[in-house]
């Protein structure tokens, strides 16, 4: 058998091929992981935001309610007026 003088640096070339792929590799999962996490947390923002709009949207007056408690007032202070108070 023949040694190849070359075949040491296949190794050697392929080592660090390897070497990139694992960094490569670890970046891309520590940023899908960071974005997990973002997504997560935006999750618990947007649960927390909708059930504030929804306290929000029961205890709001309804306009026609507040249009009708403002044309009675106004009334009241019509008559009022019209008696010489």
């Amino acid at each position: 058998m023949t040694a190849d003088p070359e075949h040491p640096v296949v190794h050697g070339e392929l080592a660090e091929l390897r070497r990139r792929l694992d960094v490569a590799y670890a970046r891309v999962e520590g940023g899908l992981a960071l974005l997990t996490h973002r997504t997560e947390e935006t999750d618990k923002e947007i649960d927390g935001l909708s059930a504030r709009i929804i306290a929000l949207e029961h205890s709001r007056w309804p306009l026609p309610a507040v249009a009708a408690l403002t044309a009675v007032g106004a009334l009241v202070v019509t008559i009022w007026q019209a008696l010489g108070h």
